[in-house]
């Protein structure tokens, strides 16, 4: 029997976009799929647009403004499929995609309790320009393995990459709706800690847009900075409960300091509590790393005050 995949996109102001997003959904060379759109309260013209494809299968669901995980949410309510595809919607996948990390995890007994990745580049305007950069999680690797690499600086994936069993995916649980940015990451780390291994698939190709537009996930200010911090003490809390070594707490305790890097400026209070975190975990870290100047004020200074300069010069440079 051919399994059904359900391709998930969940929509909110990306008219712009999402018709070359359906259009490669539709395109999948796996003859056995399911799109589902869920408009999340969209301003423009997103769920009109969303509705022209219904005469071509596409199942649209509309609700009010709630945000990404909860649009995800319904989504997976709505879904049949055995496998299941993320699909932002300004996101793109190439049309052999599905079918590859189909035909990957059915290819032996081994594959059971897997979920698949594959190559992602990311683009502007024109996908063919896509900038495909290799990172040390591009590799079949153990759940955990993959998420020490990724948290040790070793590289990500967005939601779109993933291909997951239905079954995996019920395990974890719900998307955390409390959360903004990075609620794919926090929601990922379930869904890997659930799986007994992940199979990288180099033709499964995917292609992550980037832009000035609006996203579904909110990427800047207080609120940006508090569900990143969550989301880092959830991932926390799930990794230490699988394995509480030491590999595993000094890629948590570099995790925490990356937090405390972005966010020393925006929410200082929270980055110092992230490096304390980060000092229990995993004492003795070595600095950031960063451009000439701030490294030799971190020699001097210490990397804090380094970091805390080299912002304030960023925030006086003319625009």
């Amino acid at each position: 029997m051919t399994p059904l995949v359900s391709i998930l996109t969940p929509c909110y102001n990306a008219a712009r976009w999402l018709a070359a997003t359906l259009e490669s959904a539709l395109a999948q060379t796996w003859p056995h799929t399911e799109v589902i759109v869920v408009d999340d309260g969209s301003r423009d013209d997103s769920l009109a647009l969303a509705r022209s494809f219904e005469s071509r299968g596409v199942r649209v669901i509309a609700q009010p403004n709630r945000g990404a995980s909860a649009a995800r949410n319904a989504a997976l309510a709505a879904a049949r499929g055995e496998f299941i595809q993320f699909l932002d919607a300004d996101d793109l996948l190439a049309p052999e995609k599905i079918a590859a990390q189909v035909a990957a995890l059915a290819a032996a007994p081994a594959n059971a309790g897997a979920l698949a990745s594959g190559p992602w580049g990311s683009f502007t305007g024109d996908p063919a320009l896509a900038r495909f950069q290799p990172e040390p999680v591009w590799a079949d690797l153990a759940p955990l393995d993959w998420l020490v690499r990724s948290w040790s600086g070793g590289g990500m994936f967005p939601p779109l990459v993933w291909l997951t069993p239905r079954r995996i995916i019920d395990a974890a649980g719900s998307w955390n709706e409390a959360l903004s940015l990075d609620d794919d990451g926090e929601y990922f780390s379930r869904v890997l800690l659930q799986a007994s291994a992940i199979r990288f698939v180099p033709a499964a190709k995917s292609y992550y847009r980037t832009h000035d537009g609006p996203r579904l996930s909110a990427s800047h200010g207080d609120r940006a900075a508090r569900s990143s911090f969550l989301s880092i003490e959830l991932k926390e809390r799930h990794a230490l409960a699988a394995e509480a070594t030491p590999r595993m707490r000094r890629a948590l305790a570099l995790h925490w300091q990356r937090f405390a890097w972005e966010q020393m400026a925006d929410a200082p209070a929270l980055a110092a509590v992230a490096l304390a975190r980060m000092q229990e975990l995993a004492p003795g870290l070595p600095p950031p790393d960063g451009p000439r100047l701030y490294r030799w004020a971190a020699r001097v200074l210490g990397w804090r005050r380094a970091r805390r300069l080299q912002l304030a010069a960023q925030r006086k440079k003319p625009r």
